[in-house]
């Protein structure tokens, strides 16, 4: 697809990245280092729990999502990082053996007023499972980097 940069990006545009699985030990290992809720990091109070079973951490879920639409190879030239996430919810667990996968949504682009080096993208994902069923929404303010030989302007 070659790099993308800023200006490569509509309003409206949607990608789906890559689907990545879930094992078990996926799951426990990084639960017992960022998030060792028991139905995280133990199969049997899991079981015990109002989830019936073993469920990847939300934040695990965020992670994995980010790093397939990353992977695509879209925003690698042009990321300059983040200054924040809204509306982030979790729909439904995601369990051992799921295969999940973000389908993002360039929702808004703006230029920076006082950067001209740069742009906004406001990206809603959602990510999916095996079965098409949402498990996570959130939105994300990309900070863009401009083609290196783009004039100034707002988009």
């Amino acid at each position: 697809m070659g790099e993308r940069y800023f200006e490569d990006f509509t309003e409206g545009e949607r990608f789906v990245s890559a689907s990545a699985t879930l094992s078990e030990a996926l799951i426990t290992e990084f639960a017992r280092d960022y998030d060792p809720q028991p139905f995280h990091v133990d199969p049997q109070a899991a079981q015990e729990s109002h989830f019936g079973g073993l469920i990847a951490s939300g934040f695990q879920t965020m992670a994995l999502a980010f790093r397939l639409f990353y992977q695509a190879d879209l925003i690698t030239a042009c990321s300059m990082g983040s200054p924040g996430m809204d509306k982030v919810r979790w729909h439904r667990p995601v369990r051992p053996g799921d295969a999940i996968r973000s389908e993002v949504e360039v929702r808004e682009l703006r230029g920076s007023d006082s950067k001209p080096d740069r742009g906004y993208g406001t990206l809603a994902y959602s990510v999916l499972n095996q079965d098409d069923e949402i498990v996570m929404t959130f939105t994300c303010t990309l900070i863009m980097r401009r083609r290196p030989d783009a004039q100034s302007g707002a988009a």
